[in-house]
């Protein structure tokens, strides 16, 4: 096969003698336009695991570059004065130029032809090609000729930075975070070689320009990092190797590339994207070059796996390849916002900030840690704990998600939330015996708070004939019967939810239709404005400013009542669509009175009953309000508006947002994935100032520990996890080996030997992984 990789960078090499090592026949020429030998940038970085791929590539390529790296395990996070250290996490540095001559040096043992300085016009001049690597890089000109094909999505980001090198040698991968008069600037550094390490120093566009480092020379600009940056120098100057470069031009902004399709047949041959050209990820995550590696690999196995037929590898290189991509960059998107948004999280202490850092992407997790550093996360679980005011510590200290969490003068036991679930089982509002079955179990369960689900404010607020309320007198009763079994058999608080179906109302239960409109006994609907939710719905009319008294005056009649019945907490729900809903989102509310228009006008009503409400709810007793912070849909409200919206409620006295998105539109198209609602707590917790609830797709003690324990939400709401397992908080405490948990009376006899078993499992795992091991170990020795 005639091979043309168009550039020359580790993607093109790697996968050039992958080749040349399957069948020597291969013509395979790279074309770089470059000299010989020669590269800009300073150092890059590797994980242990993908060292291991590259053995198992080529073994001699590998033990090549492995001796030429330099292999540290700390991260360092340097903030407000304060050194975190956090070990186990195996890199390894190697110079770029290093790298790239040892690739050369193995592709020319191999017969791969290199041709240097030479500029490739177009895939076009070669057409005896029977398969053309477009490697060109984050500029690719192949890319672009053929876009239409590859449609690539380039987004470019918002911070500022520039790479640059020194002779003090860090031991750590560090993070260096100083507060300037213009605002944050960060640095990511990490040895390369026995005398010089990479020093990239970063921050957000608005914070560079403040600076005025748009009109500074580049030596005037270096001088500025030293200044900011100089007591982690020692006083070694920094250097730029890029002397193509002048003024602000060195600084530069990451461009994000996603492409859409991999491959373009030229009308001879395929034309191939691999690498920078194909796909970046930002530098925090130190994966560029990694995956332009993981890109050779795995086009190199799907052709060796595809001997006949080289549009079916390629097929296949590009099928799993997108998605192990994806992956990556969806971690390296939330590490890049992370930094993009250091003064949102400036009001951490430095021991918060690190874990922080330390998590931000979401592929290193609580547990993950502690693999990685035992004794780094029980000092922090240690520290976090006395933060929360856990005065003595038993033989255990607990985990972020059993800390307890005081709002007024109400205290939960633990951060777990079982959420708001329809069970669409009252009978005309009353909730009976599935209720008390439900909310008990998972109270005694060991959730910190149980949500009753959405409690109609009035006949006409209901979703569906079986949906639960609070508005006739029989309800209080009812309700106060739950209540009472869950103060007297649990721990657990219990919440009411209060609400008013809006334009979602008078439809048949789930299982029977969802979002189908009753066939008879339905009811008129109200909403902000007149609207259909559904193409099957029946027409909301917009309320007129008797429907806004009687709607306002329902509200707090149910509170009331909900007081009576001796709920701790009340929430508003405000999201989703429903009819408080309506008003918070443009997509559904176009009135032109005092109650439409800006946020600030569009929140004004729902903040009006929020207020109403407040002054008959229990002073001593939190109120929380759910808000949709995303509605996925362009018109909608975005996680700017949403902070927006959060801010407001605060100022009228909100204590906790309750924070979820989207079905304010059936049109909708939310961007699902695990914990993807997380990040809108988040922004709304450390840019508001306000205490919030994560919701959606939390599904693991794992997940909750590194929300709570990175302050990205003070409490987490697990929805259908409860719904499968009515035990799911005292279940993963087991998993995750915390003991110091109580459960109910009645089940004690069980806890013992559950977590016992669950022991046994992991003692005989680990037994069998390192039986696996010494078989593998003895293969190797016979071979």
């Amino acid at each position: 096969m005639r091979i043309v990789c168009i550039g020359g960078g580790p993607a093109a090499l790697y996968f050039s003698l992958l080749m040349k090592q399957q069948n020597p026949e291969h013509d395979i020429k790279v074309i770089e336009r470059n000299r010989p030998y020669d590269t800009f940038g300073w150092g890059v970085v590797f994980s242990d695991q993908t060292l291991a791929n590259l053995r198992e590539a080529d073994e001699k390529t590998a033990d090549e570059i492995l001796e030429s790296f330099n292999h540290w395990d700390d991260i360092e996070v340097n903030f407000k004065g304060t050194a975190v250290r956090s070990g186990g996490h195996g890199f390894c540095g190697i110079g770029r130029k290093r790298l790239l001559n040892i690739l050369q040096a193995r592709c020319e043992e191999l017969g791969v032809e290199l041709v240097f300085e030479t500029e490739v016009q177009s895939d076009e001049d070669y057409p005896d090609a029977d398969l053309i690597i477009a490697a060109d890089g984050l500029n690719s000109r192949i890319r672009t000729k053929y876009a239409e094909t590859y449609q690539p999505d380039i987004d470019i980001r918002q911070c500022r930075f520039v790479w640059l090198g020194t002779r003090k040698l860090f031991d750590a991968f560090t993070f260096a975070f100083e507060k300037t008069e213009w605002g944050w600037f960060q640095v990511h550094a990490y040895r390369f070689d026995e005398n010089t390490s990479t020093f990239i120093v970063e921050a957000p566009e608005e914070v560079w320009l403040k600076a005025g480092l748009d009109r500074m020379e580049k030596e005037e600009s270096i001088a500025f990092c030293e200044r900011v940056f100089a007591k982690y120098l020692d006083g070694n100057p920094l250097i730029s190797n890029a002397s193509h470069l002048r003024g602000s031009a060195q600084w530069i902004k990451f461009p994000r590339v996603v492409c859409n399709t991999w491959v373009h047949n030229n009308g001879h041959c395929p034309v191939v994207l691999m690498g920078d050209a194909a796909h970046t990820a930002h530098f925090s995550i130190g994966s560029g070059t990694k995956l332009a590696f993981e890109d050779a690999i795995e086009l190199a196995n799907s052709i060796r796996a595809n001997p006949g037929s080289l549009p079916d590898a390629l097929n296949h290189y590009q099928a799993v390849r997108s998605v192990q991509v994806l992956r990556i960059q969806n971690a390296a998107r939330n590490s890049t916002e992370w930094f993009e948004n250091v003064e949102r999280y400036a009001g951490l202490e430095p021991e918060q900030f690190a874990y922080s850092v330390l998590t931000r992407s979401q592929r290193i997790s609580h547990e993950n840690l502690r693999l990685r550093d035992k004794d780094y996360v029980e000092g922090y679980e240690h520290w976090l704990a006395s933060r929360a005011g856990v005065e003595h510590l038993g033989c255990e200290t607990p985990p972020p998600m059993f800390l307890p969490f005081k709002v007024r003068d109400l205290v939960l036991s633990n951060r777990v939330i079982v959420s708001p679930m329809l069970q669409y089982s009252a009978v005309d509002g009353t909730p009976g015996a599935q209720h008390m079955v439900y909310l008990g179990s998972r109270a005694q369960g060991g959730a910190g708070l149980v949500f009753t689900e959405m409690a109609a404010v009035s006949a006409d607020a209901r979703s569906t004939p079986s949906c639960a309320g609070m508005y006739q007198p029989e309800h209080v009763p009812a309700w106060k019967q739950i209540v009472d079994f869950v103060h007297q058999s649990t721990q657990a608080k219990i919440a009411i939810q209060l609400g008013h179906a809006g334009a979602k109302g008078a439809t048949k239960v789930a299982w029977e239709g969802y979002n189908q409109p009753l066939e008879e006994g339905g009811w008129p609907l109200l909403a902000a404005s007149e609207q259909q939710w559904h193409e099957h719905s029946i027409m909301a009319r917009a309320m007129d400013q008797d429907d806004l008294q009687r709607v306002k005056a329902d509200f707090v009649n149910a509170a009331k009542m909900a007081d009576e019945a001796g709920f701790d907490w009340l929430e508003l729900q405000c999201a989703h669509g429903y009819l408080l809903s309506s008003f918070l989102s443009p997509l559904t509310n176009r009135r032109v009175d005092e109650y439409g228009g800006s946020v600030e006008r569009r929140v004004r009503y729902p903040i009006e009953v929020f207020k109403a409400v407040r002054e008959v709810w229990s002073a001593s007793k939190p109120i929380s309000v759910r808000i949709s912070a995303h509605d996925w849909m362009a018109g909608g409200n975005t996680p700017d508006d949403a902070v927006e919206i959060a801010y407001w409620f605060k100022i009228a006295g909100v204590d906790v947002i309750d924070v979820s998105s989207g079905e304010v539109s059936s049109q909708e198209k939310p961007v699902y994935g695990r914990m993807y609602q997380t990040p809108f707590a988040d922004r709304i917790r450390n840019e508001v100032g306000i205490p919030t609830i994560a919701v959606g797709g939390i599904s693991e003690a794992d997940h909750v520990n590194s929300i709570i324990g990175a302050g990205r939400a003070d409490l987490c709401a697990v929805g259908r996890p409860h719904l499968a397992s009515p035990m799911w908080t005292l279940i993963e405490a087991a998993k995750i080996g915390y003991h110091d948990v109580k459960w109910p009376v009645q089940y004690q006899v069980a806890k013992t030997q559950f977590e016992r078993n669950l022991e046994r499992e992991k003692a005989l795992a680990g037994q069998n992984a390192g039986l696996s091991a010494l078989q593998a170990a003895n293969q190797a020795l016979g071979a």
